[in-house]
């Protein structure tokens, strides 16, 4: 999925400008970078059609299937936790893309050699690390937002001739909001792993195994401790924040995991960070 390009050269900045032309300059020049790869393109496409595609096939299903005796579990649980259902299996399988994605924002740049480029025009290089985050989660914030209240309208569309769901819900609109926070987040989460590791497979590689693999193998391991250890884990954490009330087995509440989930982030930004100032491009 790497794809070459050539990195834009750095735009003057004319005099008289003030201190603001130099750090909307980087964003700009970041802005470019990101929207000229083609893999941004497809793995936000990907992301998108498996969120919504899966999401409103498992609504169809759950509609066609509504009066079967064994279905009573899944409606109770559709009418407790509307969103833990909604944004079920599309969002789980479609926040890969968003994970790759994230890694190679910052992996592409050291695979291509633009980094040198990117650092010749921005020799501090922590603005431009703070640059490159700020324009993929708005990136990633507007993909999600769009992708969220599409899957949530069209799902409760389909649903709507057994079960009327709404925003006005109790819990509906705080989880629809918290969907999209963790997936932005968790593009910065898979972006902090890149500038770590810096080299694409193995960004990736991580990623997905912090992100999917991890949370299932220690869910296998018996013991309280075992328990509550998958409770702080990242996607688990965070994914606390798109449930519409907080299960019996959560270890935390939903704006807890959330809150966790960016403290590991953060976390994760500052030793990229600090990597970046230290190592060599």
């Amino acid at each position: 999925m790497t794809t070459q390009y050539q990195a834009p050269a750095p735009a003057a900045v004319p005099a008289g400008q003030g201190r603001r032309a130099p750090w909307t300059g980087v964003l700009r020049a970041e802005w470019t970078k990101i929207r000229s790869v083609r893999s941004t393109l497809w793995s936000l496409a990907a992301f998108v059609v498996v969120a919504i595609g899966l999401n409103a096939l498992v609504a169809t299903v759950l509609s066609a299937t509504w009066n079967r005796p064994k279905q009573g579990d899944t409606h109770v649980q559709l009418l407790a936790d509307p969103t833990g259902v909604l944004f079920g299996i599309g969002f789980y399988l479609g926040q890969l893309a968003l994970c790759v994605l994230g890694a190679m924002v910052m992996t592409n740049e050291y695979s291509t050699g633009a980094i040198r480029s990117s650092l010749l025009a921005v020799p501090r290089r922590l603005p431009m690390l703070a640059a490159k985050a700020a324009v993929f989660a708005a990136l990633t914030l507007v993909v999600s937002a769009v992708t969220v209240f599409v899957t949530f309208f069209l799902s409760t569309a389909i649903l709507s001739s057994h079960a009327t769901i709404t925003l006005g819900q109790p819990g509906v609109l705080r989880a629809t909001f918290g969907a999209i926070l963790y997936l932005t987040v968790l593009g910065l989460f898979a972006l902090a792993i890149g500038g770590i590791i810096r080299h694409t497979a193995g960004a990736i590689t991580t990623v997905i195994g912090l992100v999917l693999l991890l949370p299932i193998i220690v869910a296998f391991i018996p013991g309280t401790v075992a328990h509550h250890i998958r409770g702080y884990l990242p996607s688990v954490a965070g994914a606390l924040a798109g449930q519409t009330v907080q299960e019996s087995g959560d270890v935390l509440s939903p704006w807890q995991g959330f809150g966790v989930f960016c403290l590991e982030t953060v976390i994760l930004l500052a030793v990229a960070g600090w990597l970046l100032r230290q190592r060599d491009a």
